[in-house]
């Protein structure tokens, strides 16, 4: 018998410990990696770009606009009648809509399995959609969805407590409330602040979420093996993911004008597109 009948170790495929940009602490790797979990690639940004058309490519082949329009104005329309009825949810109007890319990656499991079945050349008739609903993950995907509707909630109460912090919580007219946004130097603080709280928020949801979702909807792993190839991911490609993250930023600007219409198909497209920026990020089980 040999003298040594053990295993050897199974290869890191990370360094022992991870820097993050532009900080000096140094984390031990197994926070951010288990052996036997995804690989994740290195992209360059070109591979952002081709990303995003195949995600227009998908969006042409599955217009899914109509599904995404009969959801978006519903909610639109309860906000618009609750303002009739008082101005308490004025100051959050702004924070509702920025925050809705907070839960994007969750409204958009049924574009990742619409791609992943063109991809696989199944059916992709619009009513697939609801096959994700029947993935192995998605008791992974609900447990994950509670975490982005508990940031989202949380965002909204921080947005709340700035705007009670700096105006002192009175309620105004839609029109008093502009004057007082545009031309007050009090308006000017609630921007900058609730600009640069938000992006926090947002830079959270998007580094434990840009592969998250779609890795639940093709892969049978837990929760947190997503979120820690996601936060990888993030890692490995900084300034990749930091460009997919003002993508959607600017897509979902442009996608409320006018009147919320354009997110009928922004949203599509930027669903189609994760998860092909998913495919590129992680490496596949099997060979594409």
């Amino acid at each position: 018998m040999g003298a040594n009948m053990t295993n050897p170790k199974p290869e890191m495929h990370i360094v022992d410990h991870v820097l993050y940009p532009g900080a000096e602490l140094r984390w031990p790797a197994s926070v951010l990696w288990r052996d036997g979990e995804p690989e994740v690639r290195k992209i360059m940004i070109a591979d952002i770009w081709e990303s995003l058309a195949q995600g227009v490519d998908d969006f042409r082949a599955m217009p899914t606009h109509v599904f995404f329009a009969c959801i978006i104005y519903p909610v639109v329309g309860i906000v618009l009648a609750r303002l009739l009825f008082g101005y308490e949810l004025l100051p959050l109007i702004y924070p509702m809509a920025a925050g809705f890319a907070l839960l994007g990656p969750l409204v958009a499991i049924g574009l990742y399995e619409l791609s992943r079945r063109r991809e696989l050349g199944l059916d992709i008739s619009p009513a697939r959609a609801l096959d994700v609903l029947h993935r192995p993950g998605i008791g992974a995907i609900w447990r994950l969805g509670i975490v982005l509707a508990a940031i989202f909630v949380g965002w909204l109460y921080t947005a709340n407590l700035i705007h009670t912090q700096i105006f002192g919580g009175e309620a105004s007219s839609p029109s008093q409330f502009w004057n007082q946004l545009t031309t007050t130097a009090k308006g000017t603080q609630l921007i900058i602040v609730g600009n640069v709280v938000g992006f926090v928020f947002a830079l959270v949801v998007l580094v434990i979420s840009v592969v998250s979702f779609p890795m639940l909807v093709d892969r049978d792993v837990s929760a947190a093996t997503a979120v820690r190839t996601s936060v990888r991911a993030a890692i490995e490609n900084p300034v990749p993911v930091a460009l997919w993250g003002l993508i959607v930023a600017i897509g979902l600007l442009l996608g409320t004008v006018p009147f919320l219409v354009g997110l009928a198909i922004v949203l599509p497209i930027l669903g189609h597109a994760t998860w092909h920026l998913y495919r590129q990020l992680v490496e596949p089980q099997t060979p594409r």
